[in-house]
């Protein structure tokens, strides 16, 4: 199968690697590059991005970066992801590397928000007057000297998400989760497997310990079902205990549940919830703030508790010690001005829910219905978040 002005294109099975699988083909252009046809239809004749536009005439100095003949941004990159030239760009800087320093990734998001934010970063410029802002600026500078091996980088990881089946979202975008808009430390992209939808900003984290008692399990069941049944989307991390009870009882509702892993998108943590993690895929959202061949880190969890945090209203915690990850997550969401309800019987038995229900602002709620009263409606959650984008870029 020949494409006009563009070389010979060879379908290959991408084959099965961590968590999905994908077919694409491989062009080869005249320049020696390659850029490779995303979709799972073998067959297809042309260059075809999102937007129905299709390149089937790119010359022999086409950069692969960008098609000639599309009106849009779309990419069609030497990875089978769509992903537009500011998307990559942005995961460029987030790329950077010096002496073992990154440029602040939060600060990355926020500033890009702002209309000519990603062309300042691009220069070297930081807008923002932080210690972050300070901390990443020489390293910033330093890294746009060799941008190279970042571009290298990011397509080979583009690579591995694309065979894994995921997609990519990022602040640029609308459809990024308009819930973790609202945190100042949020991450400037996601990559996922299943479908976002805008009826996640109704969303809870139900969340607890990974040693979870017989009881534990059942509080955390009888929580998420009864959440699911009133069409509130269930967030958790796929752990061991009260996470994986928590998003078992979501699907078997029927409902939506989003898994917030703390690796890449490619891998599976702990292995054993891999049949649980498709099954997410199937209705609901496996997302990850990190690269996708991130393996399991120390630092990994806690930053995956600011994104269970993040995109959800507020957080359950049915189970829970005073070093619990999930006491963690409590703290960190009513940093993020989020509701923490603390179930009775945890209140009850230890004494840091004690303690922040009496000092810290947290809820303690004997039932469901009493989440429930505390949740604002998509639509609001999503004016809010236009109304705090608005007041933050006056700042920047």
């Amino acid at each position: 199968m020949t494409l006009s002005g563009a070389g010979q294109v060879a379908a290959r099975d991408a084959g099965s690697r961590g968590l999905g699988a994908s077919l694409a083909a491989e062009v080869a252009f005249a320049d020696g590059g390659t850029a490779r046809i995303r979709g799972r239809t073998p067959g297809r004749s042309s260059l075809t991005c999102a937007c129905g536009h299709a390149c089937r005439a790119c010359s022999v100095s086409h950069s692969l970066r960008r098609c000639i003949q599309c009106p849009c941004e779309q990419v069609f990159d030497r990875s089978s992801m769509e992903i537009t030239d500011r998307q990559r760009r942005l995961l460029e800087l987030c790329a950077i590397r010096v002496d073992r320093q990154s440029v602040d990734w939060s600060l990355i998001a926020r500033q890009v928000q702002d209309a000519i934010g990603l062309d300042d970063l691009s220069q070297g410029i930081i807008t923002e007057k932080s210690t972050a802002a300070e901390r990443s600026r020489p390293v910033l500078r330093k890294g746009l000297r060799h941008m190279g091996p970042l571009a290298d980088r990011v397509t080979a990881e583009l690579e591995a998400a694309s065979e894994a089946g995921a997609r990519l979202v990022t602040v640029l975008d609308p459809d990024y989760p308009a819930n973790l808009r609202l945190i100042p430390n949020l991450p400037p992209f996601l990559f996922y497997r299943g479908t976002l939808s805008d009826d996640d900003a109704r969303s809870v984290a139900v969340v607890g310990t990974r040693q979870a008692s017989e009881t534990g399990l059942r509080r955390a069941a009888q929580m998420s079902r009864l959440l699911a049944r009133q069409h509130v989307t269930v967030v958790s991390g796929l752990a061991k205990g009260i996470d994986t009870a928590a998003h078992r009882a979501a699907l078997d509702e029927g409902w939506r549940t989003i898994a917030v892993l703390g690796t890449g998108i490619t891998r599976c943590y702990p292995s054993e919830n891999r049949d649980l993690a498709e099954a997410i895929t199937d209705s609901g959202t496996l997302v990850s703030q990190f690269w996708p061949t991130a393996p399991p880190g120390r630092s990994t969890f806690p930053r995956r508790n600011i994104v269970t945090s993040g995109i959800s209203q507020g957080s359950v915690v049915i189970e829970a010690s005073s070093t619990s990850g999930a006491k963690m997550q409590a703290r960190l969401a009513l940093e993020h001005g989020k509701k923490v309800f603390l179930i009775s019987s945890l209140v009850t038995t230890q004494p840091w829910a004690r303690g922040y229900v009496d000092k810290r602002g947290a809820i303690e709620v004997a039932d469901v219905d009493e989440v429930i009263a505390q949740l604002a409606a998509p639509e609001r959650v999503r004016q809010a978040t236009e109304q705090q984008q608005q007041l933050a870029l006056q700042y920047l």
